[in-house]
């Protein structure tokens, strides 16, 4: 009995440690998101969380304890001092680990709005980046939250006494040891192979095992952290999105994406009136729709914008295809979906069989250039740009010496400026690309402290009160210039992102953007019009080739929202799972949950068809995908 004790105690307080941790972690996240939480979810609600966590919560800690009982057991045998010396750095390494991943975790959510995914390897591999956009509060909140994990984790390990006076079992018989050793080693990594599967049932726990509410912060809080940062790691190396596919005929899904793209593209609703107009392309760093008054009367943070919109073509219900820069770009620029966590631009042997429309422009004899006020390395943005053959590519490393800036970006008005310059020195006809920065966290813009806005989102909203007026005032610089009148401004957001009132990145409307084409070459009849059609930005491609008389048919995905016949949807992909919006409502698939976790269309055969088309999209895209190395 002494001997099973001597093992068995200090694995049980092991798990006790661990799902003491755990509660800490989920009550800290608890009082940091306060704000997040509905009011309408009561404390019963919340106390759920705390049940429906035990399975991941189990099924965590027997990955991080099959070490501890391999030395442990060992241990037991020889009781030798480096072995305990090791299983006290496994242990306190896993929690510096565990912890550090929850409170970056935390930090996270005010700005991501989900839990902490493969993303942040991207964000990673750019470390000048992450101390750049990190603000110092935002760093010294991550290491109190750090210092408090670790430091209740140490109390609660005190407490357990689970390195000192270690249990010893003076068994002389070497045999005896060695098989005691053994056996107990194979018991209880049996056991916690069975915990970290979830049980005897055939297929293994999942991430859904912890979902339980229809908001998903609760299933955020509930899900472990740790966990879910693991399944990401997977992920990261091997995605698994290919195991989500749709249960559908390679038949039935091309019949279905032909419908979808079947539409006449030879048609004459064209509103740009002059031949080989130069192009100014104005990619928007996360500008939501939401907070626009051309699309929503309530609030406005961009003015200027609006206006503009009275002498231009608006599109007012394009989607953005993810939530992130360098999938916007590329949807933008190839005309390309996005599939969930798989940006094309880090496939680059997948990427360059994608034609783009400066690659289109540039035989037509236009110039093509591309500015960016940050570090174009992220996300290999600039591979993508270099390898579709942009004439001049310019970042943070081109502007003028002596700039003030931000800890990401050259401001929007010196970014401006520099391509003012930039313009005014290229032979017609040209493409002149920006991609802007200042409404990027942590909108340390110049005049920051000038608060237009304030509560929910107020720092966001009012970085884009500057970047409007910093819009506004190139529109007014470019006016002088004698390139103006043969010029058309084609301005689109790269992403959505949380607006009053629409803070999770798994809503719809947390995707709408802005797009809208401008300038003297507007047939004067279609200006102020605005184009209802259903789309997303990866239709830009499409619908701008054919107002500069320019076949569009080899992009494939991206539809011309113009032609008299396009079919009204978007698709676009979240965090482990996508989204489709047709004129009935919308729905969302989650890879976790395996079910359409979302949904708004509420006639059963409207649903029906959405259901099948947005499966038919991700099926097909994926496909399509696969295959872009191929051709």
């Amino acid at each position: 009995m002494k001997i099973v004790n001597s093992f068995a105690k200090p694995i049980i307080n092991f798990f006790f440690l661990w799902f003491i941790l755990f509660t800490i972690q989920r009550l800290i996240f608890f009082v940091s998101h306060y704000n997040e939480i509905p009011l309408s979810i009561g404390f019963f609600s919340r106390g759920l969380v705390f049940i429906y966590s035990i399975r991941l919560d189990l099924a965590t800690i027997a990955f991080l304890a099959a070490p501890y009982i391999i030395l442990k057991s060992i241990y037991n045998s020889c009781e030798k001092k480096w072995l305990q010396w090791t299983l006290k750095i496994i242990v306190y390494f896993e929690i510096v680990l565990v912890s550090a991943i929850h409170s970056g975790e935390v930090m996270a959510y005010f700005e991501w709005g989900h839990k902490l995914t493969s993303r942040v390897f991207m964000h990673l591999s750019s470390p000048d980046e992450v101390a750049r956009t990190a603000e110092v509060s935002t760093i010294l909140f991550f290491f109190l939250l750090l210092a408090i994990e670790l430091l209740s984790a140490f109390f609660v390990l005190k407490k357990l006494n689970l390195f000192t006076n270690l249990p010893q079992a003076h068994i002389k018989n070497r045999l005896i040891l060695t098989l005691r050793s053994s056996s107990a080693i194979i018991l209880s990594l049996s056991i916690c192979v069975l915990l970290a599967r979830g049980g005897t049932q055939q297929i293994p726990i999942n991430i859904d095992s912890a979902y339980f509410s229809d908001h998903q912060i609760m299933n955020d809080i509930s899900v472990n952290s740790a966990y879910f940062f693991g399944n990401s790691f997977v992920l990261y190396n091997k995605s698994d999105v290919a195991d989500h596919l749709p249960k559908i005929s390679d038949k039935d899904a091309k019949a279905t994406i032909n419908l979808l793209y079947s539409y006449e593209r030879n048609h004459s609703n064209n509103f740009v009136a002059t031949p080989k107009p130069n192009i100014i392309l104005i990619v928007l760093e996360g500008w939501s729709a939401n907070a626009m008054g051309c699309f929503n009367s309530s609030v406005s943070a961009t003015p200027n914008f609006d206006n503009l919109t009275r002498s231009g073509v608006l599109f007012t219900n394009v989607y953005a295809t993810n939530t992130t820069s360098e999938i916007g770009n590329t949807s933008i620029f190839a005309g390309y979906p996005s599939l969930p966590e798989t940006p094309i631009s880090l496939y680059p042997e997948k990427h360059r069989n994608l034609p783009t429309i400066n690659e289109r422009l540039k035989k037509q004899g236009y110039s093509t250039n591309y500015l960016f006020s940050g570090d174009l390395k992220y996300g290999n943005i600039k591979g993508f740009l270099m390898e579709h053959g942009f004439d001049k590519l310019k970042d943070e490393n081109d502007f003028p010496n002596g700039l003030a800036r931000g800890k990401l970006n050259y401001y929007d008005k010196d970014l401006y400026a520099l391509l003012l310059n930039d313009i005014n020195t290229t032979k017609a006809p040209f493409l002149h690309c920006v991609f802007t920065g200042s409404t990027h966290s942590p909108y340390d813009y110049p005049l920051a402290k000038t608060q237009v806005f304030k509560g929910e989102e107020s720092k966001y909203l009012n970085s884009m009160v500057y970047a409007d007026n910093c819009l506004a005032e190139f529109m007014q610089n470019c006016k002088g210039q004698k390139w103006f009148k043969n010029t058309i401004f084609v301005i689109v957001s790269d992403h959505g992102h949380a607006s009053p009132g629409i803070n999770s990145p798994y809503e719809t409307a947390f995707f709408k953007i802005p797009f809208l084409i401008v300038g003297e070459p507007i047939a004067k009849e279609y200006r102020g019009t605005k184009i209802e059609t259903l789309g997303s930005q990866a239709d830009l491609a499409a619908t701008l080739l054919h107002q500069l008389g320019l076949p569009n048919e080899d992009f494939v995905f991206s539809k011309d929202l113009m032609s008299p016949n396009v079919k009204d949807f978007a698709f676009y992909s979240t965090i482990r799972g996508y989204g489709f919006v047709t004129p009935k409502g919308s729905l969302r698939y989650n890879f976790d949950a395996r079910k359409i976790a979302k949904n708004n269309i509420k006639v059963k055969t409207d649903f029906t068809e959405a259901k099948n088309q947005s499966e038919a999209c991700f099926y097909s895209f994926f496909k399509h995908f696969q295959e872009l190395d191929n051709h």
